[in-house]
Order: C-alpha cells, then sequence, then structure tokens
C-alpha cells in the first residue's frame, strides 16, 4: 500500500519544490525522505554536490536513505529516462509498494540545453507512469530563470510546500498536449554565419563524409562517431518519412560541430519521439531515439515549411 500524499494514486505522482532558501528546501525533503524510510519505501536522493551534503548533514546518521551520483544520472535527457525505469523496474520487482525519489537538474541545465530538459520534464510523466512513483524535482528560484520556472509549472502537476501541502498547479498541461507545441529554436551564433555544409537531399553516406571532413581535432574522436551516426540517422529518417527537399547545413566552431537537418514533413506523430525508446523503427522514431543518445544538444522545430532536427556535438552556445 502506498503512503503519504500518493496513497491510493495510481502510477507517478510528479510534484516541484520550488523553493528560495535552504530551510524551505529541507522542510519540504526531510519529511518526505524519513517518512520513506519509516514506511520501509525505496527512498533516494539524486542532487548535485551542494544539495547532497546539505541533506546528509540534515539527516540522522544511519538514515536508510540511498543517495545517486546525480550528475550521472542527469547527463542528457534519454539517459535518465532509461537509468530511472532500469531503476524503479528493479525495486518493483523486489517488491517495493512505491518508490521516492527527490533529485534536481544541474544548473547548466538551466542554459542552452534546457529546452531538452523542459521536454524531459514533460514526456516522464508518461513515461514513469508504469510504476508507483512518488518523487519531487527541486528548482532553486533564486537561481532557474523565469521561463525555466514557467515550464516547471507546467510539466508538474502539483507542488509540494514547506507547511505539508501538496497543491494541484493550474497550469499543468498533459504531456502529449506540452510536447506537441511549436518550439522556437535558439539559434548557436555559428549559424548566423554562412554553412560550412549545405548539402540538398544527400545520402546517408555523403551526410557521414561531411562530418568527418568538418572535424578539425576539435571534438573528441568518439564524439566526432556519435555525431556521425546521429546525423546519418536524421538524414535516413528525413529521406524516408519527410517530404522532399531534404536539407542538411553544417557549422564547425571552435569547440562544436552544428548540424540542422530539414525536410518539408511535419516531422514525428509521436510527441514522445527521441525522449523515449522507439517500439517500432517504422516511423523513424529508433533514429530519433539514438540521435537523442548521441549528441550533447537535438532541438526540433516544426515551422510553416519545414521540420528541422538540430544537432549539436560539443558545447551549444545559444543564449538563455
Amino acid at each position: 500500500m502506498r503512503t503519504g500524499a500518493a496513497a491510493g494514486h495510481t502510477g507517478y505522482y510528479h510534484e516541484a519544490i520550488l523553493y528560495d532558501s535552504d530551510d524551505h528546501l529541507l522542510a519540504v525533503v526531510l519529511p518526505f525522505l524519513l517518512g520513506g524510510v519509516e514506511a520501509g519505501e525505496p527512498t533516494l536522493v539524486g542532487f548535485g554536490e551542494r544539495n547532497t551534503e546539505l541533506v546528509r548533514r540534515a539527516l540522522p546518521a544511519r538514515s536508510g536513505v540511498t543517495f545517486l551520483p546525480g550528475g550521472d544520472v542527469y547527463a542528457r535527457p534519454t539517459s535518465a529516462i532509461r537509468s530511472y525505469c532500469k531503476l524503479l523496474a528493479e525495486h518493483v520487482a523486489e517488491g517495493a509498494p512505491q518508490v521516492r525519489i527527490v533529485g534536481e537538474l544541474p544548473t547548466s541545465a538551466f542554459g542552452a540545453a534546457w529546452d531538452w530538459w523542459a521536454r524531459y520534464e514533460s514526456a516522464i510523466n508518461h513515461a514513469y507512469d508504469d510504476f508507483p512513483l512518488w518523487s519531487m524535482c527541486a528548482y532553486d528560484t533564486r537561481v532557474a530563470p523565469e521561463p525555466v520556472l514557467a515550464d516547471v509549472a507546467r510539466t508538474h502537476p502539483r507542488v509540494a510546500g514547506p507547511d505539508g501541502s501538496h497543491v494541484p498547479i493550474g497550469v499543468y498541461t498533459e504531456p502529449r498536449s506540452y510536447l506537441s507545441e511549436p518550439r522556437p529554436m535558439l539559434l548557436d551564433p555559428v549559424q548566423r554565419t554562412t554553412p560550412l555544409v549545405e548539402l540538398t537531399d544527400p545520402t546517408p553516406a555523403q551526410a557521414r563524409a561531411a562530418v568527418y571532413a568538418a572535424d578539425r581535432g576539435q571534438l573528441p574522436a568518439d564524439d566526432v562517431e556519435d555525431l556521425v551516426v546521429a546525423v546519418s540517422e536524421t538524414v535516413t529518417n528525413a529521406l524516408r518519412h519527410g517530404l522532399p527537399p531534404t536539407r542538411m547545413r553544417l557549422w564547425a566552431g571552435a569547440d562544436r560541430i552544428v548540424v540542422a537537418v530539414s525536410d518539408g514533413g511535419d516531422g514525428p506523430k509521436d510527441p514522445f519521439a527521441g525522449l523515449l525508446p522507439a517500439t517500432s523503427a517504422s516511423a523513424g522514431g529508433l533514429g530519433m531515439w539514438i540521435s537523442h543518445q548521441s549528441c550533447n544538444h537535438v532541438a526540433l522545430h516544426r515551422g510553416p515549411d519545414a521540420f528541422t532536427v538540430r544537432l549539436i556535438a560539443g558545447n551549444p552556445h545559444f543564449p538563455v
């Protein structure tokens, strides 16, 4: 039987913590964690170094709380989803009636890469709904920009307060609707320059060759190989599932390679494409899934005349 605010709830009970001080954070987190341990539920923390130490010091010795390597868990949205699904499945297989997790994204996620983390926060409402999970996602309102907090409100069904409250957020949007909305694509500064490569209806082999030719040692060899695979998969999807023409543009910076692949179609019909494992390769979902695991950032944009996938290997430079 599930305990706490999630008692009687089926599936994922997803909350945000919007805190403005250490005391505020601890007032929410400590009862959540200690209540889980007391109930015999797996109880985990996925914080960064600072807040991990804050919580460790506040908990009693040998509290029974498990601390996850937060930096590793949140390397990429797809990595986080894959890791957590595996972890949750293991706990459920061992008989856990409920799993409690409190976590936070690294502050670096609030910058150039926020758009795919916003998509992650929405998608997990669906991805984790097969598990008896109660989780809280902590956001420091002194650090997180307003656009980030606006997305947090739309991707979390409720907010947990220091007074023990669990209040529904009125602007929460169901994942399929949220993920289907058109999103602006912030440009990396190199995209405002003439592309190093511009191809129309390239073969996957030509696309791969273009990426290899752009490699001037600015990236580790493994990152280049990952980008080659991602670009090849994306071009294949555009040729197979999109509408002509397919265009590939490539820019190279001192510490990154940026590739944009466009076609005249509307993009994948599955709003979770790229973030969740593909159940079928027939609609290009497998290629999107591979690309999201291979690159440092993937952005999707549905414009009036084209669907664009932008892939970055290296360090994204576009502003918040």
